[in-house]
């Protein structure tokens, strides 16, 4: 081999060795990458499966709005209650062995559980570690105020161990008079006011981050707020609670006089159609009634007599009737398409003013069949005018469709139009039936009824309601005109003569109507009154309805439902508010609206206002709301208040109540 050759030999034999090490090394490089990245990706993983393991998102609720009377009194609100738990991990020994026997002492003071029981406790689960022990929940202001000054909780969290968890508690200020039409929004369902305007009220829940402590418990890290929560607006429904408390209390009374299965009444404020009661009690057991169905809204009716308004002023529109049309009711039956009408007393002749006064169903039934008989839509197009046929479009949920049998149904027949006129053959839901009648109050306007004011957040209206015009011109002036005279004849002079005075002229029909009449037994009734005061100037419209009554008491409307209708017209309008507030500039009583509006003066720029003679549940949660710490003995209105109206108030400050 030359020189040359043995060079090139070598120098090819390096090269190959070269590659070789080249390919190693890149292929240890290539290796060595992937096991970072594997190693990386693995860690990511590791260290997000630990915090998912050991952190937790959880939801911070907003404070719901709460929801007023139109007056400003509080129907629901939502009041802070406070958990109390302790961590014993972060409690120093020095400071647990100096101050345990006082801390103890106040918790035995304050719970009446004997020192040595806190002690014991206390002691073991200091020795397990425990870092989330629940020690008390549902802790009021006050209570809260007062536990957190004990010794070792004074030093707070941190040192002292002391974790609170605030939670809210929906309250109503009014349960016995309206715990049904406030209604409810929670894990049972939606109803009543609650309900129907939980968009507004509920606000937008916030998060925050938990440390798991124990394999059960989680413990909240307030200092880490994913999302602060944004509480709920405030509501202003239409309701009066005055009102509401003396339709409460008049229905109340006469079911348990006539051992009723259950009842309602609507008033409605004619001018505008807000709704300023709704009342709906049922019998639990003899004796005792509950609102806490609403019947106004959800259940249909065949209406009975009342609906001889609906009929008549149809005919009245038309120029069929007017105030010289007379109807022979002859002895007080009639057969018309093989079926019996019968007035259950004689008649003879009437004019149509004594149809209604009467409450004829035979007179009714001839006038409606001898004109509408070959048209029968022409008079079922005034109901459809008159919203009849239409499911109200209210806020509050579940209200029933109305049912009105027509000529393109199967059980139309030649009497059928007949039992329409005197309210059988339709189903409507009382609200319906209470919004027509209140639109002959309102000379011929027809209004939606209302149950919302305004909704305020932070002091500002954000939305305020409106009158709102469902029917402009429901009949001709002369013929609202006309059935406005009939009906106060009909309590002047008719079947609504029992509730008759001359202290306040009232607009009326009664109404008794037999249901369930297919079925054998004892027959059942329904007793109504729908009318309107003062006749001549309406001020509010009322509808009245009692089920069921023990028919050896009495079961027609006269004698069932009037009377409450009376009641409630004398009480809400005899004792109008001028008299009212009148009053209350003489005793100097601090105005209720003024104490409970959200840009409120209750404090009267830092002063304690006059509660006295308040009902106590419905102050004692807004001063609560506002800072204050309250201390009462007693139930109903306040009869002694301390500090006295005008004292400079502090934020915090005890106010002690005396009630009746």
């Amino acid at each position: 081999m030359t020189k040359q050759n043995n060079y090139d030999y070598k120098r090819k034999r390096t090269l190959r060795w070269g590659y070789f090490f080249a390919a190693a090394a890149f292929a240890m490089l290539t290796v060595f990458l992937g096991r970072i990245l594997i190693l990386q990706n693995t860690n990511v993983q590791e260290i997000q499966a630990e915090v998912e393991k050991n952190y937790r998102e959880a939801t911070l609720k907003a404070a719901r709005g709460n929801i007023f009377a139109s007056d400003g009194t509080i129907l629901a609100t939502t009041i802070m209650r406070y958990d109390i738990y302790v961590d014993f991990k972060t409690i120093r020994d020095s400071l647990y062995t100096n101050n345990i026997g006082e801390l103890t002492d106040s918790l035995s003071a304050m719970f009446g559980k004997p020192r040595s029981y806190f002690r014991q406790l206390f002691d073991k689960q200091r020795k397990n570690k425990n870092q989330y022990y629940g020690l008390v929940r549902g802790l009021d202001f006050d209570e809260y105020d007062r536990i957190r000054k004990f010794p070792i909780f004074n030093k707070g969290k941190h040192r002292g161990g002391f974790i609170v968890d605030r939670n809210y508690k929906r309250e109503l200020s009014t349960s016995e008079i309206g715990a049904g039409t406030v209604g409810i929004d929670d894990e049972r369902g939606k109803s009543g006011l609650e309900g129907a305007f939980s968009k507004y009220l509920k606000g937008t829940d916030g998060k925050r981050l938990e440390q798991r402590v124990n394999s059960t418990q989680w413990k909240p890290i307030d200092y880490w707020k994913i999302q602060e929560p944004v509480d709920g607006m405030d509501v202003y429904t239409t309701l009066d609670l005055r009102i509401q408390d003396i339709a409460h209390s008049a229905l109340e009374k006469q079911l348990v006089n006539f051992d009723a299965e259950h009842g309602c009444v609507l008033v409605l404020e004619t001018e505008t159609g807000k709704v300023r009661a709704m009342v709906n009690l049922r019998r639990t057991e003899p004796g005792i009634y509950v609102d806490a169905y609403n019947y106004a809204l959800k259940d249909n009716i065949e209406p009975g007599s009342v609906f001889k308004t609906v009929s008549l002023l149809a005919a009245m529109d038309d120029g069929f009737i007017d105030e010289k049309t007379t109807v022979d009711v002859g002895n007080g039956t009639w057969v018309y398409g093989k079926q019996r009408i019968s007035d259950g007393h004689g008649g003879g002749i009437y004019e149509i003013s004594d149809v209604l006064a009467q409450s004829s169903n035979v007179g009714t039934a001839k006038l409606i069949t001898k004109f509408y008989a070959d048209k029968p839509d022409v008079f079922l197009d005034h109901l459809k005018k008159w919203k009849m046929f239409d499911k109200m479009d209210i806020e509050l949920p579940g209200i029933a469709t109305p049912n009105i049998v027509t000529p393109q149904n199967k059980r139309w027949n030649a009497a059928t139009l007949a039992s329409i006129s005197y309210g059988y053959s339709s189903n409507i839901n009382m609200l319906q039936l209470a919004t027509f009648y209140n639109g002959i109050a309102n000379r011929g306007t027809m209004l939606k009824p209302l149950f919302i004011n305004k909704i305020m957040k932070d002091g500002k209206i954000m939305y305020e309601a409106k009158p709102e015009i469902l029917v402009k011109k429901m009949a001709s002036e002369k013929a609202v005109e006309m059935m406005t005279s009939a009906l106060t004849k009909a309590v002047e002079k008719g079947t609504g003569r029992s509730i008759f005075t001359p202290n306040l002229k009232m607009a009326g029909k009664t109404g008794t109507a037999r249901f369930e009449y297919w079925k054998e037994g004892p027959m059942k009734y329904r007793s109504s009154f729908a009318g309107f005061y003062p006749a001549d100037r309406p001020k509010y419209t009322c509808y009245v309805m009692i089920s069921e009554p023990d028919v050896s008491k009495g079961f027609y409307g006269a004698t069932v439902a009037a009377p409450v209708f009376k009641e409630i017209a004398g009480k809400t309008f005899l004792k109008m508010p001028q008299n009212i507030e009148q009053e209350m500039l003489v005793n100097k009583k601090t105005n209720l609206n003024k104490m409970i509006e959200p840009d409120a003066k209750l404090a009267l720029n830092g002063q304690m206002p006059n509660v006295v003679g308040l009902i106590g549940k419905n102050i004692i949660p807004q001063l609560e709301n506002f800072g204050y710490r309250v201390e009462y003995k007693g139930i109903g209105r306040i009869k002694e208040q301390f500090p006295a109206a005008g004292t400079l108030m502090k934020k915090n400050q005890r106010i002690y109540l005396t009630l009746q």
